[in-house]
């Protein structure tokens, strides 16, 4: 009998003992922060042993690691409930990372709980917790704005998607890297980001014309002694209203669009307000600009972007801060419009959105006049500008604005259909933003060239009317 069992039993040392050399194996390349190479090893591990509350960590945090944020959830939230200390804290950044602040704070809270009962260092966390705190505060007062359009671009010259009026001012590169600046509409004053002699902080400065000439650019008062990046300026038509984008502890995520205004009695700025969500995430958000003369919003962000992309979004602004109501708002449609997950989400009133499109699209063409109500709104010339289908001269005209009208609707079912590809590439892991990535830079591709294709369109129409117009 003994001999029958014999072989059995080597077995199942040899497994056993291959099964502690993994794990060993995987702890140390978990500690040598190559999640890749353990995740499957804790992945078998979970599946022998699915109680086992380190598994759960080990295999939670390494799906954490490579991008696969709701596939970390369960396993992450099993590990925390077994009072697993790093499980906490794990949790607690994959909270965050989906705007769950609340829930963020309370594993944080059990992370740095354990953590002192044990004597050892909260200070590297307790940053953490100041950043969660900030993002609570956020999602309590997201604007209620309307986000009518995106461009994706390279980063590289991204300021040539911004469309401003020069009565609003005018936007551009200093000449030193990455560095912006902002020129008033009346030409006769400046503010610029420039870096600090010997250091690489920016900080704001701010010229005049003298007789022609700019004057020596001084440090902004009242924004001097931020020890942060300071960079993306942008002065209102009021000339009061500053805003830029800096990086530091007031910061969610790395640039965050911040709001400042001029206080005449004491010649200096007040203290920077961070304008909040949807304009800020835990990405870059930047160069906040409001163009008066159109009525038209516009910020970059590189949110769910590839490497070296970023994207334009443009926007109808408020005359005055409008928030959602925290306690009434479905928490999934307060999460999509405060990350921006879709811009169709932000979409609650129609007859804004609808003038706000009609505006951008007057922006690429010039020309005003008086509003006037009607199905739609569509620039001849300077002074012909039509507003139903009736008001076509030209019946060939008339048919291709309606073959223009399908064409925009199909430009938003993509753009919609890209949005949500680029939702899946900000969750997925590197493997699948891999996989993603073709797909996207191809969509961006079809959106792109049937733009062109909208532009080409547009400008046939116009030239189609204006000959009927000429000669009736």
């Amino acid at each position: 009998m003994k001999k029958r069992y014999l072989l059995p039993l080597l077995a199942l040392c040899c497994a056993g003992g291959t099964s502690a050399q993994s794990l060993s194996q995987a702890q140390k390349w978990f500690n040598n922060k190559e999640f890749d190479k353990a995740k499957p090893v804790f992945k078998r591990l979970v599946k022998q042993s699915p109680s086992n509350a380190n598994y759960n960590f080990w295999y939670g945090a390494c799906c954490y690691e490579t991008g696969e944020l709701q596939e970390s959830l369960p396993y992450l939230e099993k590990s925390a409930e077994r009072k697993v200390i790093n499980g906490y804290l794990y949790l607690s950044k994959a909270y965050a990372d989906l705007y769950r602040f609340d829930e963020a704070i309370e594993n944080l809270d059990e992370h740095i709980y354990w953590l002192e009962r044990k004597k050892r260092d909260v200070s590297e966390v307790e940053g953490l917790m100041e950043h969660y705190r900030m993002g609570s505060r956020m999602i309590r007062g997201v604007e209620n704005v309307a986000v009518i359009d995106s461009f994706v671009v390279d980063k590289a010259n991204f300021l040539e998607a911004y469309k401003i009026h020069e009565e609003s001012g005018k936007i551009g590169l200093t000449g030193e890297n990455d560095c912006t600046e902002f020129t008033n509409g009346m030409k006769d004053k400046k503010i610029l980001s420039h870096r600090l002699p010997g250091t690489n902080q920016k900080v704001l400065y701010t010229s005049a014309t003298l007789g022609g000439d700019w004057s020596v650019p001084e440090k902004v008062k009242g924004l001097e002694d931020l020890d942060t990046d300071l960079n993306y300026p942008f002065m209102n038509s009021d000339g009061i209203t500053l805003y830029f984008a800096a990086k530091g502890e007031a910061s969610l995520g790395g640039y965050d669009i911040f709001i400042t205004r001029y206080d005449a009695e004491d010649g200096s700025y007040l203290k920077p307000d961070n304008m909040g969500f949807p304009f800020n995430s835990p990405f870059n958000d930047y160069m906040y600009a409001i163009d008066d003369f159109n009525d038209l919003g516009w910020f970059a962000s590189d949110r769910y972007q590839p490497e070296g992309k970023v994207c334009v979004y443009v926007f109808a602004p408020n005359n005055s801060k409008r928030v959602y109501d925290y306690d009434t708002t479905d928490p999934a449609l307060l999460t999509n419009v405060a990350m921006l997950n879709g811009i169709r989400h932000t979409w609650n009133d129609a007859d804004k959105v609808r003038i706000a499109k009609q505006q951008l699209a007057q922006v690429m063409y010039g020309g005003n006049e008086t509003q006037k109500k009607g199905d739609f709104r569509f620039v001849v010339d300077d002074n012909a500008i039509y507003h139903t289908l009736g008001d076509f001269r030209s019946a060939d005209a008339r048919k291709k604005f309606q073959l223009l009208q399908q064409k925009e609707k199909d430009l938003d079912t993509m753009i919609d259909a890209l949005d949500r590809v680029r939702a899946k590439y900000a969750s997925g892991n590197q493997s699948t933003k891999g996989q993603l990535t073709p797909g996207i830079l191809d969509q961006e591709k079809r959106v792109k060239e049937l733009r062109e294709e909208i532009d080409r369109l547009t400008l046939d129409i116009r030239n189609t009317e204006i000959r009927k117009l000429k000669n009736p």
